[in-house]
């Protein structure tokens, strides 16, 4: 659906970024998935990022996330790239901070694009850059009582 610009008779292309947002309550998969429905795409690809019981072979106690102030801004720059990449009719990116238990959702993001092949795609590519270049931190205690610290979500 088109909105109407500024100039008479001339339609622009709605924003395809719909909700990129960094929160210290919990994600909701609805919301993901409602932000990017639209009626243009016959593929939507929604990935889902949860708090695992192990890492590196040993039990995972605790775990928190904290993030630098300009998070969302680089989560939303993350975004423009894989927008610039594919057909995406619509993208929503949502991470967790704070005090996470084990099974809570750390991440969720989802792409909706005119196939498939491009939703699974851009999915993947938003999630992996997120994960690479987002200045999102990990702390996890582990059942010996150590800890480590894992840089970019």
């Amino acid at each position: 659906m088109a909105s109407l610009s500024d100039h008479p008779g001339e339609q622009t292309a709605p924003e395809p970024i719909k909700l990129v947002a960094v929160r210290e309550t919990p994600l909701s998969l609805d919301e993901v998935f409602r932000a990017v429905g639209d009626d243009s795409a016959g593929g939507t690809a929604l990935f889902v990022g949860t708090v695992r019981n192990h890492d590196g072979g040993a039990d995972v106690d605790a775990l928190g996330y904290s993030c630098h102030p300009s998070a969302e801004a680089e989560m939303r720059r993350v975004a423009e790239k894989v927008v610039a990449e594919f057909p995406v009719r619509a993208l929503a990116a949502v991470h967790r901070i704070g005090d996470l238990a084990v099974g809570d959702l750390a991440v969720v993001v989802a792409v909706s694009c005119p196939h498939r092949g491009e939703a699974f795609a851009a999915c993947r590519k938003l999630i992996d850059d997120l994960k690479h270049e987002v200045p999102i931190w990990k702390h996890q205690t582990f059942s010996d009582g150590t800890e480590e610290w894992v840089g970019a979500c």
